[in-house]
């Protein structure tokens, strides 16, 4: 693995050294542009990693359009720079609406997760049919109800009483209950 990272480096060196060699007649390019670009560039790519919600990747994409608008006196296309900050401006709007489609909009744990849930029963005690078992947000819940219940009867959880969960009928409870 070593050696691998080793020959990596080097042809990235001997690279370097081409590219370096083939611009000798070409003026310096800026290294603030090069820097911010450089920048730019390391914002987009930690923006996907952090969970921000593109605060670093605006910044990026600012970096990266200032120092490609600094590099122009190197002969930098101006068509490149505008579609450069295009794409990326787009690649992160696309993250965004992806990051917010994934927040959660709802309670999903507590009593406020509970209250309301549909459920069906999946067994009961011996000998009451008043009182039986549910599974339920990944849990086992007693619950107990005014009526008497069946195996495999879909149920609305109405309250919480410590472990215990009372439940009624989905057809006798109303939505609002």
């Amino acid at each position: 693995m070593k050696t691998r990272c080793f020959a990596i480096a080097w042809l990235l060196a001997l690279s370097t050294c081409a590219f370096a060699a083939d611009t000798v007649g070409m003026p310096p390019p800026d290294p603030i542009g090069m820097w911010l670009i450089t920048f730019g560039i390391a914002f987009l790519i930690a923006e996907a990693a952090l969970p921000n919600y593109g605060v670093i990747g605006l910044g990026g994409i600012v970096m990266f359009v200032i120092g490609a608008v600094i590099l122009t006196n190197a002969q930098m296309p101006v068509p490149l720079m505008i579609g450069l900050g295009l794409i990326s401006a787009v690649l992160l709007i696309f993250l965004l609406i992806r990051a917010l489609k994934t927040r959660p909009r709802h309670t999903v744990s507590g009593d406020a997760g509970l209250l309301g849930s549909v459920t069906p029963v999946l067994s009961l005690q011996a000998g009451d049919t008043c009182h039986g078992w549910v599974h339920l947000q990944g849990e086992r819940w007693q619950v107990s109800s005014a009526k008497p219940l069946q195996i495999g009867q879909r149920v609305r959880v109405v309250a919480r009483k410590g472990l215990m969960l009372e439940v009624a009928a989905t057809d006798a409870v109303s939505v609002g209950e």
